[in-house]
């Protein structure tokens, strides 16, 4: 594998994990009431600095 290559897979697993985040949030806040949508959003946000590394 040449330079290029090994520098677009980090910038493609970058790109793969803000398009979850911004699915999840999308589904989240169609499929949940107002009541629930502030717990629903606070875990989501614990479960990306979880996978981010800050907790």
């Amino acid at each position: 594998m040449n330079l290029e290559q090994w520098t677009l897979i980090p910038i493609a697993g970058l790109a793969c994990m803000a398009l979850a985040a911004v699915l999840m949030v999308l589904i989240t806040t169609r499929a949940s009431d107002s009541t629930d949508l502030a717990q629903v959003l606070r875990a989501l946000a614990e479960v990306l600095r979880a996978v981010w590394g800050k907790r």
